[in-house]
């Protein structure tokens, strides 16, 4: 239920974050490489993820398949020896990833309740509210692979009733607290104090049926945990905090604070030197704000999945779950594995994404598990 950074140890208040481990750089032959999170791996799944078949590409550092305006290419692939199966990324039968019984988001609309906390430009908004609405289908939809397309994949899960997840997602309303209410320092605690404040200030309706009530922080925001176990998370308020249960996440703009751990790929750790490949060039040539709509987008699936946390998680512990996102974290495009991001896209201006949004933007998103594929899926999928 946490978004994490490549060092994520257990230490959240609510959302328990998941331990990951650095692969390998060596150059010798892998035989058990377990599925990346953030470029990293889960330390406690390597039984779950050990592909013994072959990717039929070859090993080199970068493999490109031109287009018209844009080509594919991995930064890295990985080993022919990692795997001979079809999918890579991510598959396993052993993923026991269960319904639970509680509510997913299904009543359409899912109205989006925007909180930008502390001091955020006009062109950021835009920015963050053009990928949020590039979700729903539209009369002209974007270009295909679209975010539209990569939601498909959360719709598919249901409720004990039938009903899917809704593919409708608007900004119902926002509210701006560039005042820092606050401080500029918040707790798990008072992230949903910030809630509560936004409620009666706004004022936003009490939406417990169909809201998400999403706390944006700017860059000089700093929130317990931040960089050092999360770069996200995604919970329920307390009756006792905001005076109802409703559905929230939050999310920092690392841009300032760790664009290494937080918006990876578009900026990598010192200590990697030249050892895997260099940071990626960003879609809207913003590092902090690019990398945060991907953890934007892990939130948000997770939230709609499992907004009480009692839907759809793997594991038997409810405070630890393993969702949808964690399961892909780290994911972007085919070919994926053992701290390989996958097969992209890269435009003339060498700027990478793997989907299309509205009015032109280009998004790079992380993938999610599918529950018919039982693996990590993505709408730019070349297999």
């Amino acid at each position: 239920m946490c978004f994490c950074p490549h060092f994520c140890i257990r230490s959240c208040l609510q959302p328990i974050s998941l331990l990951f481990i650095p692969p390998s750089n060596s150059t010798t032959t892998v035989t058990d490489q377990e599925m990346p999170l953030h470029h990293f791996i889960f330390s406690f799944l390597t039984l779950a993820f050990c592909p013994t078949s072959s990717v039929a590409a070859a090993a080199s550092k970068e493999q490109t398949l031109n287009t018209q305006d844009a080509e594919f290419f991995n930064p890295k692939l990985p080993p022919r020896t990692l795997s001979s199966s079809k999918r890579f990324e991510g598959s396993s039968n052993l993923v026991d990833l269960r319904y639970h019984m509680g509510p997913v988001l299904s009543s359409s609309p899912i109205n989006i309740y925007l909180i930008w906390y502390g001091r955020w430009s006009l062109s950021q908004k835009l920015l963050i509210k053009d990928f949020i609405t590039s979700i729903s289908p539209s009369a002209t939809p974007s270009p295909s692979p679209s975010v539209s397309e990569w939601w498909k994949t959360v719709s598919l899960y249901t409720d004990q009733t039938g009903a899917n997840v809704s593919r409708t997602l608007v900004v119902a309303r926002e509210h701006s607290d560039a005042r820092y209410s606050h401080g500029y320092h918040l707790t798990r605690l008072s992230v949903q104090q910030v809630i509560a404040t936004a409620v009666k200030a706004a004022p936003f309706p009490v939406d417990h049926r169909n809201g998400i009530y999403l706390i944006l922080t700017s860059h000089d925001v700093t929130v317990q945990d931040f960089c050092r176990a999360v770069c996200g998370f995604h919970y329920f308020t307390f009756p006792s905090m905001v005076g109802y249960t409703m559905p929230y996440a939050w999310i920092g703009n690392s841009g300032k604070q760790c664009p290494e751990v937080c918006a990876y790929p578009f900026a990598v750790p010192g200590y990697m030197g030249g050892g895997g490949p260099g940071a990626l060039l960003p879609p809207n040539g913003d590092v902090g704000l690019d990398g945060m709509i991907s953890v934007i987008a892990h939130e948000l699936a997770e939230l709609t999945t499992n907004p009480l946390v009692n839907a759809w998680y793997a594991g038997e512990d409810p405070t630890a779950p393993t969702e949808i996102g964690d399961l892909c974290e780290g994911l972007y495009g085919t070919g994926g594995g053992g701290g390989y991001i996958g097969q992209v896209i890269r435009d003339r201006k060498g700027r990478t994404y793997n989907m299309n949004g509205n009015k032109g933007r280009k998004f790079l998103v992380q993938w999610i598990w599918s529950p018919a594929l039982k693996a990590c899926a993505g709408p730019n999928a070349l297999d």
